[in-house]
């Protein structure tokens, strides 16, 4: 089961991936081209060149777990930035990318945000 907690972090790799990494693949691109931990906590997502395809990998606290979802019809919001090897981006991104909505396009409403 796919837990997305508000109090993680999301990790939106900008450059194609090879959907034939693995586990130990997705955590070296991670380690060695986005400059981070992969059993830091945090949630890292990868999509393919024609963006039909992604997975997220995460650290649950004793190993990897890997989600994977491929499209059938259509494609998922790329990237915008420029230059940079990732962008943080929120839950409720990471929700509405998988559902095939694009947050570029929307604001959001003022609310209340602890700490």
């Amino acid at each position: 089961m796919l837990a997305l907690s508000a109090n993680l972090r999301y990790f939106l790799c900008c450059h194609s991936t090879d959907m034939r990494n693995g586990f130990d693949g997705l955590a070296g691109i991670v380690r060695n081209h986005l400059g981070k931990d992969p059993v830091s906590g945090d949630v890292f997502i990868f999509l393919n060149k024609v963006r039909t395809h992604i997975k997220v990998l995460y650290w649950d606290g004793d190993g990897f777990a890997l989600f994977y979802k491929r499209l059938e019809r259509g494609r998922f919001v790329r990237c915008t930035a420029l230059n940079k090897s990732s962008v943080e981006m929120k839950r409720e991104e990471l929700l509405m990318l998988l559902e095939g909505l694009s947050y570029s396009d929307m604001s959001r409403k003022k609310r209340f945000k602890f700490g």
